[in-house]
């Protein structure tokens, strides 16, 4: 598909507020497929001092995040912003985290990352007895948990030095989630709680969520991971939209 430039002098409409629109310029230029700093100054006509410093800001915010080749794309915190209204993933993920439950057990949620935590835009839990609650919206921490070790493995370079996750999380421990595509903790991001995460892939490859399972640490099998991550494995698949 050919990429479309669009300049300020022939940019959607101009609000006055000349940093909003160069702003709106860049996630429209980058919305049709990964770009380069350079191209992203073609598409928009704007210097590439400025468009640099308002691409980091967008990536801050992360309404723009990078590839490993270092290309600018649109960030998960575009979708979180409108989590309560529903997207085309979490109307995919909810029957599948519903299925999971049944199977597995215990409460399914699923995760974005939304400035430097992350959020849940998706949950569903069994009906009775002893269960992890995670209220959609809740935001919690990128630096404890399953969830956050998926993220700071499979996150492109610039998402992980600006998450600090080489601060929170051992080199070696982040090549294990990798090479086995799952993450399990235990009483790590609040006693008594385990869980086990897979990331979840846009069709560019760049994770965009992620998909846990959790419940009482007591009743976590200390080999929870290897027997559901394959499942969750196949279900965040399903979910490669």
């Amino acid at each position: 598909m050919e990429h479309v430039s669009i300049t300020e002098s022939e940019s959607a409409p101009i609000s006055g507020i000349k940093v909003l629109d160069r702003s709106v310029l860049i996630l429209q230029a980058v919305a049709g497929s990964p770009r380069t700093l350079a191209q992203l100054c073609e598409d928009t006509g704007l210097p590439r001092a400025t468009t640099h410093r308002l691409a980091s800001a967008l990536e801050m915010h992360d309404f723009l995040s990078r590839d490993e080749d270092g290309r600018w794309l649109i960030g998960p915190g575009l979708a979180a912003l409108t989590a309560s209204q529903g997207d085309a993933l979490i109307k995919a993920a909810t029957p599948i985290m519903e299925d999971l439950m049944e199977q597995i057990g215990e409460s399914m949620q699923l995760y974005r990352i939304a400035g430097t935590s992350r959020i849940c835009v998706a949950a569903v839990s069994p009906a009775s007895g002893l269960q992890n609650t995670v209220p959609v919206g809740t935001r919690l921490s990128l630096s404890a948990g399953s969830a956050a070790r998926v993220f700071a493995a499979f996150s492109p370079a610039e998402t992980r030095k600006r998450l600090n996750a080489d601060e929170h999380f051992a080199a070696e421990d982040l090549d294990k989630v990798r090479s086995q595509g799952w993450a399990a903790s235990f009483s790590e991001r609040e006693a008594g709680l385990a869980s086990v995460s897979v990331p979840v892939f846009n069709q560019a490859g760049v994770v965009v969520a992620a998909l846990s399972v959790s419940g009482p640490d007591a009743r976590f099998p200390r080999t929870a991971g290897e027997e559901w991550g394959p499942l969750l494995v196949a279900a965040a698949t399903q979910l490669r939209l």
